[in-house]
């Protein structure tokens, strides 16, 4: 095979992966996928006088690149340099990984080698979603957003789940294609296609057939006031914006609304922790909630905190300019009623080089370069723990997410460990402009309804706004871009699905094997040394 046919094997794939993308991908393609590149892989393994590690590298980098400029080139929207940064590092992590599989492949033979292409994969995707550098928009099993009914089993498996399908299908089908078709392969191939399907759709009639308990039920309002971030969020007052999201939310409610949800960062005065009950927005939503007895509201803002003389600092404490003292910086959700308890919840999965300068603790002279989207520079605060809004005078417990947090399946499903009955997403997805980029974030909320069989409330300040039922059904969706409000009533949820248990125990377990293959090869390697 000539080198030009790898490059077009290999572009294939990452057209494949693209145009099976939601959400306007067509999902079967997914599972074929990565065949091309896999027969890229097959022809260098099978040809190593011919073609070089470095050519199998090269292939790979333009098949993942090809496939992260065609879904998620609208990052550059609210940063070309973090789009650029973004676009280029995902797909060399991405070739690395399938480098790494050729190479492990080359010493342990083909049949423990694509084994070893599936763990290696769902581990890349797995430590994807840690602390640091993270980006998991591009998780395989992220792809059934779009099509909830095959995915309902997510709530024992989670999105790692999706992948493994994907993985194993990929594969099964590469191995029919290179090698001899029996009646074993076709069976295995017919039961991996249909079983998780058949499954998926008897999930979903049972679910959606539970009774619903009127006694657990709660009245949400939610605002979408569609401030542009770009220009009127930082034009007009705070006072005028919120008079303009109190009077949506009139619109809507009643004594017998529990809760409004307004966006990410709706509250644009600075607000300090300390003088929290002094600030006029504060005083404002206090007023507007003493009107009726029920009512309380989750909202965005950004907060800051000083810290005193002689306290230790944390590791994202600033200085003031031109002055002494340090504080720190956070993208904050309240809860706030009209007694005198405000809850609040730093967010903190951090969008890294926007709102978090990655391995701060060793770069820490690049952390002026992080830019966080209010305007504030520097990297924010994050919490540690997850905080769960409560409620005196009823059950309700509320998973506070926050934007970029909704894409992490098992961060989402530790809010649910800790009683979190019904789950809230604020967020801002206007940065991103009329594109792609906030439909997908939409649609992942889906799955953290499925993963957790938990209602959530959605209020995005331009949309787009909806709920999502434990089935990811997406219901009242709002138009993007138009100010609106919705009102609708969602049931608190008790039960732990199995995910909420475990969390992603398939990530685990694609890891510790991953291990073994590595330390396999290593040893293999050792001994063919050793002989020689």
């Amino acid at each position: 095979m000539k080198k030009y046919q790898l490059y077009l094997l290999s572009i294939l794939t990452g057209l494949l992966l693209a145009f099976a993308w939601f959400p306007h991908g067509w999902i079967p393609l997914l599972f074929v996928a990565f065949i091309p590149l896999l027969v890229v892989e097959h022809t260098v393994f099978l040809n190593p006088d011919k073609y070089k590690a470095r050519t199998l590298f090269f292939n790979a980098y333009l098949a993942f690149i090809t496939w992260n400029i065609i879904t998620t080139w609208w990052i550059k929207n609210a940063s070309m340099g973090g789009a650029i940064m973004a676009i280029i590092f995902n797909a060399l992590f991405m070739a690395v990984v399938f480098l790494f599989f050729h190479k492990v492949k080359k010493r342990i033979g083909e049949k423990l080698g694509y084994l070893t292409f599936i763990s290696l994969w769902i581990t890349f995707e797995f430590l994807y979603h840690g602390d640091q550098i993270t980006w998991p928009w591009l998780t395989l099993g992220n792809g059934f957003a779009d099509t909830i009914s095959l995915i309902q089993w997510y709530e024992y498996t989670g999105v790692f789940g999706g992948s493994l399908w994907v993985l194993v299908i990929n594969c099964l089908l590469f191995s029919c294609l290179i090698y001899s078709l029996n009646k074993k392969k076709i069976i295995a191939l017919l039961a991996v296609i249909i079983l998780p399907v058949i499954v998926s759709v008897s999930l979903l009639y049972y679910t959606r057939s539970l009774p619903v308990d009127p006694a657990k039920e709660q009245k949400i309002v939610i605002v979408q006031p569609n401030i542009d971030p770009y220009n009127e969020k930082f034009t007009g007052t705070y006072a005028e914006q919120l008079d303009k999201m109190l009077k949506l939310a009139s619109q809507k409610t009643d004594s017998t609304t529990n809760y409004i949800v307004m966006p990410e960062t709706a509250l644009i005065e600075d607000i300090w922790e300390e003088d929290m009950e002094q600030t006029s927005s504060i005083i404002t939503i206090r007023k507007f909630l003493a009107k009726f007895p029920k009512l309380k509201m989750v909202v965005g803002a950004s907060t800051y905190k000083s810290f005193k003389p002689g306290e230790k600092l944390s590791p994202t404490a600033r200085k003031y300019t031109g002055d002494e003292g340090y504080y720190d910086a956070y993208n904050t959700a309240l809860q706030i009623d009209d007694g005198k308890q405000i809850q609040k919840y730093h967010k903190s999965k951090l969008v890294p080089g926007v709102e978090q300068m990655p391995f701060q603790f060793v770069l820490k002279y690049l952390d002026k370069f992080a830019l966080e989207m209010g305007g504030t520079t520097g990297s924010l605060g994050p919490q540690a723990e997850r905080t769960v809004f409560t409620s005196s005078d009823n059950p309700t417990k509320i998973a506070p997410v926050i934007c970029y947090e909704s894409v992490y399946g098992e961060f989402i499903a530790k809010y649910i460990n800790s009683g979190a009955n019904f789950i809230t997403i604020i967020t801002n997805d206007g940065w991103w402009g009329n594109t792609p980029g906030h439909i997908q974030h939409l649609k992942l909320g889906r799955l953290r309804a499925i993963e957790n069989r938990r209602w959530v409330a959605r209020s995005g300040n331009t949309g787009i706004s909806c709920f999502i039922d434990p089935t990811g059904e997406i219901l009242q969706a709002t138009d993007y871009w138009v100010p609106a409000v919705i009102a609708g009533n969602i049931e608190l949820k008790t039960e732990r699905t199995f995910y909420t248990r475990f969390g992603d125990y398939i990530g685990r377990i694609a890891m510790y094997l991953a291990l073994v293959l590595i330390i396999y090869s290593w040893l293999i390697r050792f001994r063919i040394v050793k002989k020689t």
